[in-house]
């Protein structure tokens, strides 16, 4: 029996697991990935540019060097697909992306996909950026996601090069196309490259690298989605790093695509920043000691898997955090989903969005809108779905220990 040490920050906390290493994981090599991924070489890293492809090789010359197997079209590393880029797949530029693919085979019965997607918004031209100034402005996505490419690469170097022969095969895959609209994600389950009745789960990481260091929350959904999954990770929630759960497997990330295969799915997550979808989203703010620790508990909750049967898939209700709920009117904010505050917390207020025009700040609290009261991301939504643009109502926000009343109009 040994013990895994997270430490992140000052805060330290150990958690008894049946494995046999030490920490595997090593916050230099963490920020040597995203150095390189969310360089002002690679341009934004959007679908189908050179940048991207400067990425894509990237990656390949580390799964060949741990000695993976490529597993894409015909034998080669790469998946490709068509892509369109406009709105709805209309009217933007349009091209080839690939998907990245490596396969460890250990001769399992079952198999385990590891992912997350390498492509971000480019030079901010393809109408996705939250900054209403970006075009032209080159978007490097160091932690979206950037930094769950970094995960995939560091668990890939692991699970390849241990001493340990693992008990699962294991399918790392890095996805293009997901700020389209899950397009790789979504491509490899309807045109798999291996066999997707023999896949237990998959695991997905999507920006994992700012971990809170005052109060550490990962955010965890897909938990619904397994039996297993809420006492596996159970073992992890402490005062040093609290788990979220979220149990709904349908959300705005490539694990949406293998749950409507039906596959069990866990995606990891430390939360929204006012950095989002903007040029600001840089490497000199990503907390790599945090995610060093995320991905230790993704290793011991792969640990816990059983090995003699794939996990049981469940169907959730689709009410995941960020939700597909489609609105005719938006508030303009960022909410919070690694905060247990009743009400939502306001992680940033959009320039020039209809809470910016009312006065809402950053950190803000939404109690109530309208008559709707509002105590998380679905009662939110349920209270902005009553509204079309051109309507005003009254939302009110908890800010310093006191109510506040603002006039908002969509």
């Amino acid at each position: 029996m040994k013990k895994i040490v997270f430490v992140f920050g000052c805060l330290t906390t150990f958690i008894n697991l049946d494995l046999t290493a030490q920490n595997w994981f090593h916050a230099d090599s963490i920020l040597h990935h995203i150095g390189y991924l969310a360089s002002e070489e690679l341009n934004g890293r959007g679908t189908g540019t050179e940048g991207e492809a400067l990425a894509a090789n990237y990656i390949i010359s580390h799964f060949n060097s741990w000695g993976l197997n490529p597993s894409g079209d015909n034998g080669t590393w790469k998946q490709s697909f068509e892509f369109s880029a406009g709105m709805h797949g209309q009217g933007g530029r349009s091209g080839k992306a690939n998907n990245v693919i490596g396969y460890l085979d250990n001769q399992a019965q079952f198999t385990v996909v590891i992912g997350g997607h390498y492509d971000h918004l480019g030079d901010g031209n393809d109408g996705h950026s939250l900054d209403p100034h970006s075009a032209g402005q080159v978007h490097n996505g160091a932690d979206d996601n950037a930094s769950g490419t970094a995960g995939v690469l560091e668990l890939a170097r692991y699970f390849a090069t241990n001493d340990e022969k693992e008990p699962f095969n294991f399918l790392f895959m890095c996805y293009s196309g997901e700020e389209l609209g899950l397009l790789g994600s979504a491509h490899f389950v309807n045109n798999p490259t291996i066999d997707l009745s023999k896949i237990t789960c998959m695991i997905n990481m999507d920006m994992i690298g700012r971990l809170k260091k005052d109060k550490p929350v990962l955010v965890v959904s897909g938990i619904g989605t397994a039996p297993e999954w809420d006492k596996l990770l159970s073992k992890f929630s402490s005062t040093a790093m609290v788990i979220q759960k979220d149990s709904s497997g349908v959300g705005p990330s490539d694990h949406s695509s293998f749950y409507n295969k039906g596959i069990p799915v866990l995606h990891f997550f430390t939360g929204t920043h006012s950095d989002y979808h903007k040029p600001s989203d840089d490497i000199e703010k990503i907390n790599a000691p945090g995610e060093e620790a995320v991905l230790m508990v993704i290793t011991g909750v792969i640990a816990g898997l059983p090995v003699d049967r794939k996990l049981a898939f469940l169907k959730t209700r689709n009410t995941s955090m960020a939700g597909s709920t489609s609105f005719k009117v938006t508030l303009g904010i960022m909410p919070s989903y690694a905060e247990s505050t009743t009400g939502l917390k306001v992680e940033a207020v959009l320039d020039d969005k209809a809470a910016f025009k009312a006065g809402m700040k950053d950190g803000d609290v939404i109690v109530k809108m309208g008559k709707v009261k509002v105590t998380d991301i679905q009662t939110y939504m349920k209270g902005l779905g009553q509204y079309k643009k051109g309507d005003s109502t009254t939302v009110i926000v908890e800010r310093d220990g006191k109510k506040i009343k603002l006039d908002v109009t969509f």
